[in-house]
């Protein structure tokens, strides 16, 4: 029987289909094939950025003894995550319960209706630190199932349904109070690292969604606190080895408390939501450095992850080529001391190994070090510093490259284009917004169908047969609402409606709760439903922002009650687990402080227009929402009814049902935009 993956289009599915391993993608046919042969599943999930994927692939699933005894006793399907995470968030939430952790890749054994039955990650080939082999794993279950299968079938029948007893609701809640988010950063202040920023210990995740609601609550409160945290993280990360000092962008995380040593591999989910970060954070406090990290992080996406079809790929991943032919993780990131004197010659070395941290026992592997910039650096000359950098990347640029994930994940475009947009706005970067005004089209050209559903995926210009889950449809509003507010075209405010009215038709339960599948989407043992946030935003904060925005642009009650409801959740975690609801907090602040709406009438080329536009930009007002456009355009529900002043272009502010006064003066306009306001 063929290995069945050729004919995929996702690159890690693609990276299988070699293997002795006669694997199946995830399929109704296959668990056809199980019930045929009387044997249970091999369900083996992960993604191709992922280090330890491809050390199990490569110690296993290449193995043809393992293949022959795989492919013996059971149906293997192989499943992408960033392809189907509704399949990987059912059985990770099985793997978790089971083990109490869970991460990729995952391991899980299913009977032929697909229920769960026995669960891991990462299996070793041999016996190691108390873990069984693959092998023992793999005789383990075969054996269990061939002689003790009415067993198996009560555990199997017990776990699903444990899973499919699981459903949240939290009708009547409301959105949280003032109470909620007070005890939301007492939380997170508590947690807070103070010598090194972030929150918790190693391995330290980028927090980028806590830290947008600790901008948000400094913006409506002015709580010194809040924007203590949210600044000295955002400089202890931008300092650290998870940050590319050399070429831009963020790590996946740090396996240290320091943020010294990263996990390498740089996916675009993190790297569009810290690019948005920096730049909020310099909107409220000016920050040279969140100005840079910002420019160089959006750039990075542009000159690193953008597609030929206009749209961003996924990932790049940790593991290259050290030049010898062996592929290791960060190789193409860490410098030893000789390799900067190679480059820049000796005193020029010297300089750059003082300025980056690079020392001869170094801080990552075999003497090499991650370049960071240490906090005590002593001023520098700054064109020595740019001359450095320029060509440690010029030398950079001639080792082998790490791999990239091409395919388009439509949530993570939607964080892209929000990026993108909003940093050309604000540094006076057209081709940044063109940039995001490109992949959007993308989006609605291939991705979004007559009915304006969504596809999860495409690449090399093919839509993915894969449907859009609930964070496509809320990042993808997201990405096109920030958009409208940036380049004025009221057409990706109409798009957003399409898809928001999609997230109430298909994904919104009967009691307010919301899915990350959709009515109609292939029923699994569970309809998968997760609230907190991970490395990205949940579909359901998501959504409950998106909703929230679209609302404030339009009026209208249903979107306006749907974001309330959703942010019930946010009520009952935020105060308990702030850590891990860090984008509902964030909405719930924009919810408090009304979100404000902001109109701009006047010629988009006159500089009075110009001026108030960029000022309402930067206005940080939690969650405004901003229109653009001559008067009496139809655009914009906002710009109805709203005229010049005296001949003069004009901002309308309003909040909570009740308008100021037009005013044509930035500063007049600031005042509007500025806490306590």
């Amino acid at each position: 029987m063929p290995n069945r993956l050729a004919h995929e289009t996702s690159p890690y599915l693609l990276q299988h289909a070699d293997n002795p391993v006669e694997w199946w993608p995830w399929s109704p046919d296959a668990f056809e094939e199980a019930r045929k042969r009387g044997v249970p599943v091999l369900l083996s999930v992960g993604y191709s950025s992922c280090h330890w994927c491809h050390v199990m692939a490569h110690e296993s699933f290449e193995d043809d003894d393992t293949a022959s005894y795989m492919n013996e006793s059971f149906v293997n399907i192989k499943v992408d995550r960033e392809e189907r995470p509704d399949v990987d968030a059912v059985y990770m939430e099985a793997v978790q319960a089971a083990t109490g952790q869970g991460g990729w890749p995952m391991t899980v054994f299913l009977t032929p209706d697909a229920e769960p039955f026995y669960f891991g990650t990462y299996f070793p080939p041999a016996p190691r630190h108390g873990m069984p082999s693959f092998r023992e794993v793999l005789e383990g279950v075969a054996s269990a199932w061939t002689g003790r299968r009415d067993e198996v079938a009560e555990v199997a029948g017990r776990i699903t349904r444990d899973l499919t007893g699981r459903s949240l609701a939290f009708r009547g809640e409301g959105p949280p109070a003032e109470a909620e988010l007070a005890q939301a950063l007492l939380g997170l202040t508590r947690e807070y690292d103070p010598g090194h920023g972030g929150f918790g210990g190693a391995p330290k995740f980028p927090p980028s969604m806590v830290v947008e609601f600790l901008l948000r609550h400094y913006a409506r409160t002015g709580s010194e606190g809040a924007l203590q945290m949210a600044a000295d993280t955002c400089e202890s990360m931008a300092r650290g080895g998870i940050y590319d000092q050399l070429g831009g962008g963020f790590a996946r995380y740090a396996v240290d408390r320091e943020w010294v040593v990263p996990h390498f591999e740089k996916m675009l989910y993190d790297n569009a939501l810290l690019c948005r970060v920096y730049a909020h954070l310099w909107r409220v406090t000016g920050s040279d450095l969140a100005r840079r990290v910002a420019l160089e992080t959006a750039d990075f996406m542009v000159r690193e992850l953008r597609t030929p079809e206009g749209g961003f790929a996924s990932a790049l991943d940790a593991d290259s080529d050290d030049g010898t032919g062996h592929h290791h993780e960060g190789a193409f990131y860490v410098w030893t001391p000789a390799q900067l004197v190679e480059v820049l010659g000796a005193e020029d070395a010297e300089f750059a190994a003082g300025y980056f941290g690079v020392t001869y026992e170094g801080t990552f592997e075999k003497g090499a070090s991650v370049l960071q910039l240490p906090m005590d650096a002593a001023p520098v000359d700054a064109a020595r510093v740019e001359s450095v950098k320029a060509r440690l990347l010029a030398a950079r640029e001639q080792r082998p490259r790490p791999g990239r994930d091409d395919k388009i994940v439509a949530a993570w475009n939607g964080l892209a284009i929000a990026a993108l947009a909003e940093v050309g706005g604000y540094f006076d970067r057209p081709d940044l917004v063109e940039r995001a005004t490109e992949a959007a089209d993308l989006l609605v050209r291939l991705h979004m169908d007559e009915g304006a559903r969504l596809a999860r995926t495409s690449k090399d210009g093919h839509r993915g047969a894969n449907s859009g889950v609930l964070e496509d449809y809320a990042d993808v509003a997201e990405g096109f609402l920030a958009l409208a507010a940036v380049n004025g075209e009221g057409v990706w405010l109409e798009f957003a409606g399409f898809l928001l009215d999609i997230v109430l038709d298909q994904f919104t339960g009967p009691e307010g709760q919301l899915y990350d599948t959709a009515h109609d989407a292939e029923a699994l043992i569970r309809r998968p439903q997760d609230p907190t946030d991970n490395a990205a935003p949940s579909g359901w904060t998501a959504a409950a922002g998106a909703l929230l925005s679209y609302a404030a642009h339009t009026g209208s009650a249903a979107h306006r009650t749907a974001a309330e409801g959703a942010l019930g959740v946010v009520k009952a975690l935020g105060p308990r687990a702030p850590r891990f609801i860090g984008w509902g907090l964030a909405v719930a602040e924009a919810a408090l402080d009304g979100p404000r709406e902001v109109a701009i009438v006047g010629d988009r080329d006159d500089p009075g227009t110009k001026a108030l536009h960029r000022a309402a930009l930067l206005g940080a007002a939690p969650g405004a929402v901003l229109a653009v456009g001559r008067p009496g355009s139809d655009e914009f529900p906002l710009l109805a009814d709203r005229p010049l002043v005296q001949g003069r272009p004009a901002a309308y502010v309003c909040r909570r049902f009740v308008c100021a006064a037009p005013v044509t003066e930035v500063d007049a306009l600031g005042r509007e935009l500025t806490p306590g306001a």
